[in-house]
């Protein structure tokens, strides 16, 4: 499945959709072949029922600003590009609010599928 994505934004930025507990939230992530894990933002992950407060996993992340620590959530289910992953651990941490994203979307969604990005025709794909 090919998305359409807006190149004015400076990101490749798709919809996810994240599975939890207590329902499903709509996210907007950035694709990022430089982060080996996928990254959503605290409050969407608590919004869908997990405390990552009670995680007792935490994974070492470099950031642009330095080291931190961010909990490991295993979420049963998230969406995008057409494809999905069941129980897929995600790191929760919240990127600055200027970023205007709500998290990541990093190498381990890709799996051993292809991905293609055109930045002639402001598409990305995943199969």
């Amino acid at each position: 499945m090919r998305q359409a994505f807006d190149r004015s934004v400076g990101l490749v930025v798709v919809p996810a959709e994240v599975f939890g507990p207590s329902g499903s939230v709509v996210l907007r992530l950035a694709v990022d072949t430089g982060a080996s894990q996928t990254m959503i933002n605290v409050g969407l992950l608590v919004a869908v029922g997990y405390d990552p407060s009670l995680v007792p996993e935490r994974v070492q992340v470099t950031t642009g600003s330095g080291v931190e620590y961010a909990p490991r959530v295993v979420v049963s289910r998230i969406k995008a590009l057409g494809s999905e992953r069941e129980r897929l651990p995600v790191l929760a941490h919240t990127l600055p609010a200027s970023a205007h994203i709500d998290g990541l979307l990093g190498l381990d969604y890709m799996g051993d599928q292809t991905l293609v990005i055109d930045f002639r025709e402001s598409t990305v794909a995943l199969g």
